[in-house]
């Protein structure tokens, strides 16, 4: 809640940096960790706190760096033109937010009820901008074809895909054949999608990252678990969701990780005290999917800004458990649920 380039020669310049292959080097550690933040939302007081030169990841910089791959979803569009939309909540960051942002993310997911928050010219200015900072970003793009197009990510020799999508209302904003906007989440092209991933981009891990549920729902509902399980048939290594602005409960289907809501992760606008809760998720990944995860937990202060909670027990979970497990610290399993 609350978040072109013009010529056909800069998207043949810059297309394949963020829709393509990120290579790294380093081919030798066959684990991979993923870590997933949740809803980010830089206009506000968080933008604020940038444009004073302050740096709103900082108390979060140790977690965030401790992963191979880190993935939040920009809640938000990041622009300076764009006419607002007749709604209750409208988020537009300034453009130097992504400097800050770049620092701690390696690519971000686009698909969400915010994006289109100041129309289609603002959310283009965005994919501009995201690509000249160099920030890749999947769930959204110029048109559909490109929306639905999963971005490619190879780390340590493993090939990975992220989709994602929403299915949050408006639907307004979704992208069309010749019209920018996000991917929407329908069954039947969610399913293509990620076969495609694996069949035509030749992915050895596929991880859908949704934006739905219903707002301030501390469990996921029906129409969440049964999707999850669509996607997971289809071929998804793991489910991870987001929207509902609170952490929800978790599951294993198969064998793999469903992660129904991480909850918010820099936001200003807060309601009430679970929306303060936040839950950093890990993922490690080998190339037959994902062998465990880990949580870290946090809360938001009232300037939206995020704070690691050390003495938290955490949720966390290793391949062949039938249950979910709670962590003293990431890693270290204590009981099971």
């Amino acid at each position: 809640m609350r978040c072109i380039l013009a010529s056909l020669i800069c998207n043949a310049l810059f297309g394949t940096v963020f829709l393509g292959t990120v290579h790294a080097a380093d081919l030798n550690d066959k684990t991979v960790t993923v870590l997933f933040a949740g809803d980010i939302v830089l206009d506000g007081k968080p933008g604020k706190a940038i444009e004073q030169g302050r740096d709103p990841f900082a108390a979060f910089a140790g977690i965030l760096a401790n992963a191979d791959l880190r993935i939040g979803n920009l809640e938000c569009v990041v622009a300076t033109g764009g006419d607002q939309a007749d709604k209750t909540f409208t988020f537009r960051a300034h453009p130097r937010t992504l400097e800050i942002l770049k620092r701690h993310f390696d690519a971000v997911g686009i698909a969400n009820n915010h994006s289109g928050d100041y129309g289609r010219d603002a959310f283009s200015e965005m994919l501009g901008l995201l690509q000249q900072q160099k920030i890749p970003y999947f769930g959204g793009g110029r048109n559909l074809q490109e929306a639905h197009t999963p971005l490619l990510i190879t780390r340590k020799g493993i090939r990975i895909a992220l989709l994602a999508y929403d299915e949050f209302l408006p639907r307004s904003f979704e992208a069309d054949k010749d019209a920018a906007g996000v991917a929407w989440s329908e069954d039947e092209q969610v399913v293509a999608d990620i076969r495609k991933a694996r069949s035509v981009y030749h992915a050895d891990i596929v991880i859908p990252f949704m934006h739905w549920g219903w707002e301030n729902e501390m469990q996921a509902n029906a129409r969440q678990r049964h999707l999850a399980r669509i996607m997971i048939d289809a071929g998804a290594d793991a489910v991870i969701g987001g929207h509902p602005h609170v952490i929800q409960d978790t599951d294993t289907y198969k064998g793999k990780p469903i992660i129904y809501s991480l909850g918010n992760f820099m936001i200003d606008e807060l309601d009430n005290e679970p929306q303060t809760q936040v839950s950093v998720l890990k993922l490690s990944l080998d190339k037959t999917g994902v062998s465990g995860w880990q949580t870290s937990l946090g809360k938001i202060d009232a300037d939206g800004i995020p704070h690691p909670v050390d003495s938290a027990s955490s949720p966390c979970w290793k391949r062949g458990q039938a249950a979910t497990s709670t962590c003293n610290s990431p890693g270290q399993a204590v009981s099971s649920k």
